[in-house]
């Protein structure tokens, strides 16, 4: 499956999130390492929701740029 993510810089790091999978969010110093930390948070997460019998979201979220004026 194929998730999209968000990923943000805050003040001190990077943090990431999924729309498709709420509470499914990892952090990291570089945008790399955020990366590779939400795509294991997205195994782990989806392996305890297997796990708890409920049901895997399928990715439906559509990512895309817009450019606006300035």
């Amino acid at each position: 499956m194929r998730y999209a993510i968000v990923v943000e810089k805050t003040e001190n790091n990077y943090s990431a999130y999924v729309p498709d999978l709420p509470g499914c969010i990892a952090t990291g110093s570089t945008i790399e390492e955020t990366e590779r930390e939400i795509r294991e948070a997205i195994g782990l997460h989806i392996e305890g929701m297997i796990e708890d019998g409920l049901p895997v979201p399928q990715p439906t979220s559509i990512v895309q740029y817009i450019e606006v004026a300035a």
